[in-house]
């Protein structure tokens, strides 16, 4: 098993079309104009997303960027803001979470601004992040995880080469309390 360093990871990618970047502080503005715009649309994976169920602010996206950015310096999950290299427009979120150091793996997870849906933006982020775990984390596993109906989520997955492993039955529960099926995907690597 390779060692990994991680006193030194990147805190920011690039892509051919993106700024992938841990969030700095004043991000709270940006975050929550795009999360308003995107609120009825991520509402209706809640199971997935619970922390969207609540009331918004300027002042909570603030906290939760700064969150974001604490975490990554501990190194307990690497929670990214996505922003667009022309213009500077922010586009949402991505990053690595529930990482298991002794293999090592970690789940990818996503969100996208609702306007700027529909043009490759998350397909790129998340390749983005499988290669930085890959790179940077020494990843031999990298899952995604989404509900059964999220079916641009399991579009994702497909473009970004994730194999579906099997939809897990009940595996959580919505704010509203129905169960959810969720599907496993995973690359391997």
């Amino acid at each position: 098993m390779k060692v990994v360093d991680i006193s030194r990871l990147p805190d920011c990618v690039e892509t051919r079309r993106l700024i992938i970047r841990i969030p700095q502080p004043g991000d709270g503005h940006v975050h929550y104009e795009a999360l308003v715009e995107s609120l009825p649309a991520l509402r209706r994976f809640l199971a997935a997303l619970p922390w969207i169920a609540g009331e918004q602010s300027v002042e909570l996206s603030e906290a939760i960027a700064m969150n974001a950015r604490n975490n990554f310096n501990e190194h307990k999950d690497f929670q990214f803001f996505i922003f667009e290299k022309a213009g500077g427009r922010f586009v949402g979120g991505c990053g690595l979470y529930r990482l298991d150091w002794t293999l090592p793996r970690a789940e990818v997870g996503y969100w996208c601004r609702t306007s700027s849906t529909g043009q490759g933006f998350i397909t790129e982020a998340v390749d983005a992040m499988v290669g930085y775990a890959v790179t940077h984390l020494s990843a031999v596993r990298v899952e995604l995880v989404t509900d059964e109906d999220n079916l641009e989520s399991r579009k994702v997955a497909d473009r970004c080469g994730f194999d579906l492993e099997g939809v897990h039955r009940n595996a959580r529960r919505a704010l509203d309390g129905q169960l959810r099926d969720m599907c496993m995907y995973a690359r391997v690597i």
